[in-house]
């Protein structure tokens, strides 16, 4: 007669809850990356969003407090810092990285220049060197990169190539056109280019969309090191 092992035919035992824990966090990282690049420092440990460029970013053409970074802090829950210079020109912005931006201990840095660089008549060459040792420096320092893409239609349309081309060739997000359908848009305007506080809201709201699933990505990582 046969006999049975009762032992061999017992369910395994249940792994640790901590380390189905773990899995869990691990599946929900890759998906929430399905179908987007890898950013460099997804799992920065920074405490705020700084917002480094020009005019754009400054708020020109609209009241304090009504520029797009100050939008974007009413619909985020981590600190938005606003380090716009007006007038600045990439190479000036390299001057002050680490100052504006590395000393305020960012997760994420929103890069926008180059409307300053095309008035000086800066070549488009010369301002993919700067944004690009922008770039470095910020990552060196541990942040995520985001870079704002200012051109709309044929408008600044040399500066979309060098953006989205450094986005891609640096492991940084890209954010497309956000001034498309405003600086053509009177109702939007302030001037010539710059947005009004309207405007700057559409610009606070494209910004938040593009970035969203990276802050995700980055608060899932965050906790599963803790």
């Amino acid at each position: 007669m046969r006999m049975i092992n009762h032992q061999a035919t017992k369910p395994p035992s249940r792994l640790p809850r901590h380390i189905y824990f773990g899995v869990f966090f691990l599946l929900a990282i890759f998906c929430a990356g399905c179908g987007r690049q890898e950013v460099k420092n997804i799992g920065s440990r920074g405490k705020a969003i700084v917002c480094f460029g020009d005019s754009i970013t400054f708020g020109y053409g609209a009241n304090p407090g009504e520029d797009y970074p100050t939008a974007l802090a009413k619909i985020t829950s981590i600190p938005v810092i606003n380090k716009g210079v007006d007038g600045d020109t990439s190479e000036e912005a390299l001057e002050r990285v680490a100052s504006d931006v590395l000393a305020q201990d960012p997760v994420l840095v929103i890069v926008e220049f180059g409307g300053n660089d095309f008035l000086h008549k800066v070549p488009v060459a010369e301002t993919k060197v700067n944004i690009g040792k922008i770039i470095d420096e910020i990552q060196a320092g541990g942040a995520i990169v985001a870079l704002a893409d200012i051109s709309a239609g044929i408008v600044l349309s040399e500066y979309r190539g060098i953006i989205s081309t450094l986005a891609k060739e640096k492991r940084a997000i890209f954010i497309p056109s956000i001034l498309n359908g405003i600086i053509t848009n009177p109702n939007l305007k302030s001037d010539f280019i710059h947005p009004n506080r309207n405007g700057y809201r559409i610009i606070a709201h494209r910004v938040y969309r593009a970035i969203l699933p990276y802050l995700n990505q980055n608060s899932l990582s965050r906790r599963l090191v803790k």
